[in-house]
């Protein structure tokens, strides 16, 4: 079902199957990255009130939904690999005619010889969800870069990142080519650094931090993390102190010569996004 309805009804189907896992013990990070979408995401739907239809008894019908979705889930448990998430749309009309849509979603698409390629999608999609009013204010000199790494990397060549950077042209962000494994050097290394700590963290985003005259404003990106639940680390010239284990947010304060950034890391490129809006408006 399309339109206003529909809508409703996949919002509430999603609401109720998150709130079901929820309520087994399942982690908001797990519920996420089995739902396909972000731990943010699935925050807010967990803490609101389920969305209300036209009537109760399709209330009740799409309740059913999630609690048979979410058992099977359930059975299936948290550490599986989804491999495929798929779109079905199904017209009937008269005179026994069916018209039937069937694709797989974006970004989900796992088998084991796309994974990168899904990869590459999920940053492209992740760019496109930046949003220009926030990101603007805080463009590093040497230019943004998003980088997702595949689960089991081991060297650069098995992160993903954007050639030549992301820069801001007319008001807009642009990148002149696609993204590709193995084309940034320095976020690629930080976020191998990153996943030897925390190997859940796996994508990662620069941007300039609060400024003072005199250099970085620390207490105010300390002050933020500690507002936001994030754990901040230093990473002077792109070395991340020791005894760190969890990783969200890195301060290089940057030196003669070297540029100071603030890091953000997140389990996956969309995750990154909301983490990156939540940062940049709190700074």
């Amino acid at each position: 079902m399309l339109g206003e309805i529909g809508s409703k009804w996949l919002d509430r189907l999603h609401q109720q199957i998150a709130k079901d896992l929820r309520a087994k013990g399942w982690s908001q990070v797990e519920i996420a990255d089995i739902l396909g979408t972000t731990q943010s995401t699935i925050s807010r739907q967990i803490m609101k009130k389920p969305v209300d239809l036209n009537a109760s008894a399709d209330e009740s019908t799409i309740d059913g939904w999630a609690h048979e979705l979410s058992q099977a889930l359930i059975t299936m448990g948290p550490q599986s690999n989804v491999i495929r998430q798929r779109l079905v749309l199904e017209f009937q009309f008269g005179g026994n005619i069916t018209l039937r849509f069937d694709k797989t979603l974006t970004g989900m698409d796992l088998d084991v010889d796309q994974e990168q390629r899904s990869l590459l999608r999920r940053l492209e999609w992740a760019v496109g969800r930046l949003d220009i009013r926030k990101i603007s204010t805080a463009m590093p000199a040497v230019g943004l870069n998003i980088a997702s790494a595949l689960a089991d990397a081991k060297v650069a060549e098995d992160v993903a990142a954007f050639p030549g950077k992301i820069t801001m042209v007319d008001g807009k962000l642009r990148h002149h080519e696609t993204p590709s494994f193995g084309a940034s050097t320095h976020l690629a290394n930080l976020l191998l650094q990153v996943m030897n700590k925390d190997s859940e963290k796996v994508a990662i985003l620069n941007i300039r931090p609060p400024m003072l005259d005199d250099g970085v404003d620390v207490e105010k990106v300390r002050a933020v993390c500690n507002d936001l639940g994030y754990k901040l680390s230093m990473a002077p010239k792109g070395v991340i102190e020791k005894g760190t284990s969890k990783v969200d947010i890195l301060l290089d304060e940057g030196a003669f010569g070297w540029e100071p950034s603030v890091y953000i890391l997140a389990h996956n490129p969309l995750e990154l996004i909301d983490r990156c809006h939540q940062v940049l408006s709190s700074f």
